[in-house]
C-alpha cells in the first residue's frame, strides 16, 4: 500500500537533543557534558517509569525531574539559577540541518509529528524553528497520558491524520522508538543520528561515548526498522519509489 503519511518523531530526530550541551558548560563548567547525557537518559528512564507505574505527568514535569537528578547526581545544587535557563533551552533546540530541506520536499505527503513532548513543548519548538508550516499535525502523546513505546500513543496518529496504519511511514531516530512504531504496524524508517558505534578499546570511556553505545544502536527486541537512513533527505528517495 502506498505511503500517504511520514510521521516524525520530535527529540533526537528533527531536533538535537544535545544541543543544551554548550550552555550546561557554560552554566556547569566541565560537568556540563555529563549532565546533557544523563539528563537525556533519566528523561526517557523516567517515561518508561510513569508509563509502567500509570503515574503520568506531562513531558515538562518529566524533563524537569530529570535534570534535577543529573544535576544532583554530579553534586550540583539544582538550582532555579541552572534550572530554568536550561529548561527553556529545551524550548528552543537546534533542528538538524537537513530538517527544513527534507520537510519542504515531502509536501505532497501528510507530515506530521508525534512526540512525547507536552503541547506546550512542542508548539515552541516547531514555532521557533519555523516547520510548524510545513506539518498537517503535531501530536502529543499527552491525550493519552502515556509515553512511547506505549501501543495507545502510536494510534494517536490515524485518526489524526485519517490514514491507516498500513499508510504511514513512521520515522525517528531512537531505537525504543523504533521498535514501539514497529510492533504497533506503522512501516519504519530508523535515522542512524550516531552511525556505526565502533566498540570501544576498553572500558576507560566518556560520557559522551557511552551514551552513544546505550542509545545509538538498534535495540534487540525483534522488531526492526524497515529501513535504514542516514539523513531526513533520504526519506525523498524513498517515498518516491
Amino acid at each position: 500500500m502506498a505511503i500517504r503519511a511520514l510521521v516524525f518523531d520530535a527529540y533526537g530526530t528533527l531536533y538535537d537533543v544535545q544541543s543544551v550541551r554548550s550552555l550546561a558548560n557554560d552554566l556547569c563548567g566541565d560537568k556540563g557534558e555529563i549532565i546533557t547525557h544523563l539528563w537525556r537518559l533519566k528523561q526517557l528512564e523516567y517515561t518508561w517509569l510513569r508509563t509502567l507505574m500509570r503515574a503520568y505527568e506531562d513531558f515538562w514535569s518529566v524533563t524537569r525531574a530529570a535534570l534535577e537528578f543529573a544535576l544532583m547526581s554530579v553534586g550540583m545544587d539544582p538550582a532555579p539559577s541552572l534550572c530554568d535557563p536550561l529548561m527553556d533551552r529545551y524550548l528552543h533546540l537546534d533542528p538538524y540541518a537537513e530538517v527544513e530541506e527534507a520537510l519542504a520536499s515531502l509536501q505532497q505527503h501528510k507530515l506530521a509529528i508525534l512526540s512525547n513532548g507536552s503541547p506546550r513543548m512542542l508548539e515552541a519548538l516547531t514555532s521557533s524553528s519555523g516547520i510548524a508550516r510545513r506539518l498537517t499535525e503535531v501530536i502529543s502523546v499527552d491525550q493519552v497520558k502515556m509515553y512511547k513505546p506505549e501501543g495507545a500513543c502510536y494510534a494517536l496518529v490515524e485518526p489524526a491524520l485519517r490514514v491507516t496504519k498500513e499508510e504511514v511511514l513512521f520515522i525517528s531516530s531512537n531505537g525504543f522508538d523504533v521498535a514501539g512504531a514497529k510492533r504497533y504496524g506503522f512501516q519504519v524508517a530508523w535515522i542512524e543520528r550516531a552511525g556505526t558505534v565502533a566498540p570501544p578499546k576498553n572500558s576507560l570511556v566518556g560520557p559522551g561515548e557511552f551514551f552513544r553505545l546505550v542509545r545509538g544502536g538498534a535495540e534487540q527486541l525483534g522488531y526492526e526498522a524497515d529501513f535504514h537512513l542516514t539523513s531526513l533527505n533520504d526519506l525523498v528517495a524513498l517515498v518516491s519509489t
